[in-house]
């Protein structure tokens, strides 16, 4: 599989505050169809994220080390600029975006559509949730952890043990 003459890169792009399993399974579905794949975590301060961008970096190799062997190369990058100038840099020629429901639709055919006007070579490819994920959202996962609910379904141990420590509610025998 190639774009042309190289191999197919594709951008992930997102806050990943945290990675969720919707993220997750999105990554190991993009890596089968593309050669190489950036996971690009936004730094995204305006949005007052719960972890900084190197902890988010950090949550988000530590998902990708524990996943499967990907049939495409896959990283983990940092950027802070217009998306399209990012895939400029890294050779990317698609842009992988998830939908959940409906709802996601009107938002991402939006940002589809601004990017394409920016640059019509990088194509956006959705993948629908899977039908377990696709309720679960960064923002839900963190306002059900900071009031005490039960995300073990939602995200890894490793990142419920993150988010509970953030919250303050990381007790004895909690997310082991």
């Amino acid at each position: 599989m190639t774009a042309g003459n190289g191999p197919l890169v594709g951008v992930y792009p997102g806050t990943f505050d945290p990675i969720t399993k919707g993220h997750t399974d999105i990554i190991v579905r993009a890596a089968k169809v593309l050669d190489r794949l950036i996971i690009a975590v936004a730094r995204s301060e305006g949005k007052g994220p719960v972890f900084s961008t190197e902890e988010r970096l950090e949550m988000v190799g530590q998902e990708v080390a524990a996943m499967q062997k990907f049939r495409a190369e896959v990283e983990v990058k940092a950027f802070d600029n217009l998306l399209i100038h990012f895939c400029h840099q890294v050779g990317a020629t698609v842009l992988v975006r998830g939908l959940r429901a409906v709802s996601d639709f009107e938002y991402e055919f939006q940002m589809a559509s601004m990017n394409a006007r920016q640059d019509s070579e990088v194509e956006t490819v959705f993948f629908m949730a899977s039908e377990n994920h696709q309720f679960i959202s960064s923002h839900f996962v963190k306002e059900v952890g900071r009031l005490g609910g039960d995300i073990s379904t939602l995200v890894s141990p490793q990142v419920e043990r993150r988010l509970l420590e953030r919250f303050g509610r990381l007790n004895d025998g909690e997310a082991s």
